[in-house]
């Protein structure tokens, strides 16, 4: 689904089980009209390699002994070596191997989206938005000398925002309870992590940042120190008993705003 109008072309498009959505807002062209099918098609592609749900793809195929990793494409093994990277950085938080299946979802809707992202830059599409089920990517401005705008939802009040979070060339995810219940297994005890009902980071790759709060979200109220140890990175915190935390920089992103859990 696509829609133009006032310099600004949207486009929804439903794929790796979410709505991904594109906001571009530099002035169409050619080029970046072709970068957009490009994008759509290479989440698709994304979908079919790397789907737990399909059978016949290739992460699939390598957990099931079948297929070889020299034998997958290459972005299978690069995705394999950022979640063994991203393991190392969280001390063994991050897992692509929950319950011992090889499954690397943690990893793939962050950096595809990024990827996304790339291939709308690269074509001229300086000022855009990439949001991968609440997840986003975003480059440039919103318009002129405007920043993009992104809004944390309150974990217990469905449409209530806990802060607003602003930039260029920001990314923000995270990682919670309240769209898919305690699904996020903390791997050191082999059960859902319950410190946090809430994890959201933000930085400038969403690869990176999405996979942070993952790792993060399984560490539960440990993750405030970690990340405020990380250049560059900054978090906000909702814990199981009703407190949100935030780390020392995140109120240049917010300009200091953030609501109260009532």
């Amino acid at each position: 689904m696509a829609e133009s109008g006032g310099g600004r072309e949207v486009r929804v498009v439903h794929v790796m089980g979410t709505v991904v959505s594109f906001d571009v807002r530099t002035p169409m062209t050619p080029g970046i009209s072709r970068a957009l099918d490009a994008a759509e098609e290479r989440l698709r592609h994304v979908d079919a390699v790397f789907s737990t749900y399909r059978p016949d793809s290739e992460i699939s195929r390598l957990a099931d002994g079948t297929l070889t990793l020299d034998a997958c494409r290459p972005e299978v093994g690069e995705v394999l070596g950022l979640c063994a990277r991203i393991a190392e950085e969280s001390d063994g938080r991050f897992t692509w191997t929950p319950g011992g299946r090889l499954d690397p979802s943690g990893m793939v809707k962050g950096w595809a989206a990024e990827d996304a992202s790339d291939l709308l830059f690269e074509a001229g599409a300086t000022d855009h938005c990439v949001n991968a089920g609440g997840d986003v990517q975003a480059r440039g401005s919103a318009g002129p000398g405007l920043p993009w705008r992104i809004g944390l939802a309150h974990p217990h009040h469905r449409g209530d925002l806990m802060t607003v979070v602003t930039g260029t060339d920001i990314a923000v995810a995270t990682s919670g309870t309240s769209e898919r219940g305690g699904h996020i297994v903390d791997p050191r005890s082999g059960h859902p992590a319950t410190g946090l009902v809430s994890l959201t980071l933000v930085g400038r790759h969403l690869t990176h940042v999405d996979a942070l709060a993952t790792a993060g979200f399984a560490m539960g109220d440990a993750a405030r120190a970690w990340v405020s140890a990380m250049p560059g990175i900054e978090a906000f915190g909702v814990t199981t008993d009703g407190h949100a935390w935030q780390t020392p920089g995140l109120p240049l992103w917010t300009g200091g705003g953030t609501a109260g859990l009532g």
